[in-house]
C-alpha cells in the first residue's frame, strides 16, 4: 500500500500526541520531527549529534510548535540502562508516550557477503536492528498508556526483496519486517498499540546518495515531500493500520 502525499490534515491533528523519533537530527528524521510538530505533536527528538538536534529544536520553537525534547544516544552503543534513562525521562517530562518512530540507520558497505567486513556486518546489525529492539521493548509500558500508540519501523525495498550487494543493510530490514510482524501479531488483540514498517523510497538524503552516487539528487523527492506519509500514520487514519508493509512514494 502506498501512502498519501497529498495529506494536507488540520494543524492540531497531533495536539497533546508525544512521539518519538530516533536518527532526528538530520534528513527524513528531522523533516518528520519537524512535520509532527507542526500539526501539534510534541516530539521526543534522539540522535547522536547534540549540535543537529538543537537545530531541529530550534527550528520547532521559531515555528510555534510545542517544546520539543532532546535525547542525544548513540545507538551503535546503547545499551538497555541508556533506554531505560530515556523511558524514565519522557514519563517524567509526558507521563505517556503516544508514537515511535525508527528512522535512525546506517548504510554500512556496498560490497558481496563474502567480501563483508564482520565488524561492519556487527554494527549495521546494532544500529539497525538491535537498538530498536531495546528501544521498543523498554518503550512499551509508556506506549501502552496511550488509548490509540503507533509503532513505526523504517523499512526499504531491499528488505523485502534481496538484492546483491546490499549486504548488511538489506538484511538488518528483512530483520525489521520481521520484528514488525511479531509485534504487530503480539499487540493484535489489545488493540491499543498499531504497528507497522514504512518504505520511504527514493528520497534525496546522505544515505541515498552514499548508495548511489551517480544519481542525480535532483530527480528525487526531499524528505519534506514525503513527511505526508508519515503525518497520515501518526493522525486518525493510521489508527486503522496494523501489521502492514507500506510505502511512503
Amino acid at each position: 500500500m502506498s501512502l498519501p502525499l497529498d495529506y494536507l490534515p488540520a494543524t492540531d491533528l497531533l495536539n497533546e500526541r508525544v512521539i518519538l523519533i530516533t536518527g532526528a537530527g538530520d534528513g527524513i528524521g528531522s523533516a518528520v520531527a519537524r512535520t509532527l510538530a507542526r500539526h501539534g505533536a510534541s516530539v521526543v527528538l534522539l540522535g547522536r549529534t547534540i549540535k543537529k538536534l538543537e537545530a531541529v529544536y530550534d527550528s520547532i520553537e521559531v515555528a510555534g510548535g510545542p517544546t520539543p525534547a532532546i535525547f542525544p544516544m548513540d545507538l551503535l552503543r546503547a545499551t538497555p540502562d541508556d533506554t531505560a534513562r530515556l523511558a524514565e525521562g519522557i514519563h517524567k517530562t509526558f507521563g505517556r508516550l503516544d508514537g515511535v518512530l525508527h528512522n535512525a540507520a546506517v548504510l554500512g558497505q556496498m560490497a558481496m557477503i563474502a567480501h563483508y567486513d564482520p565488524q561492519s556486518w556487527l554494527e549495521v546489525m546494532q544500529i539497525n536492528v538491535n537498538a530498536s529492539f531495546l528501544l521498543t521493548t523498554t518503550l512499551l509500558p509508556l506506549l501502552d498508556r496511550s488509548d490509540d500508540a503507533r509503532v513505526v519501523f523504517t523499512s526499504s525495498g531491499v528488505g523485502r526483496r534481496g538484492r546483491a550487494h546490499w549486504g548488511a543493510y538489506a538484511v538488518s530490514k528483512f530483520a525489521t519486517e520481521g520484528m514488525m510482524q511479531v509485534l504487530a501479531d503480539e499487540t493484535q488483540s489489545a488493540g491499543r498499540i498499531k504497528v507497522m514498517s514504512i518504505n520511504p523510497g527514493s528520497t534525496r538524503t546522505a544515505m541515498r546518495a552514499a548508495a548511489y552516487p551517480a544519481e542525480d539528487p535532483n530527480k528525487l523527492r526531499t524528505p519534506e515531500q514525503i513527511a505526508p506519509a508519515y503525518l497520515y500514520l501518526f493522525g486518525p487514519p493510521g489508527g486503522q493500520l496494523h501489521g502492514q508493509s507500506l510505502d511512503a512514494q
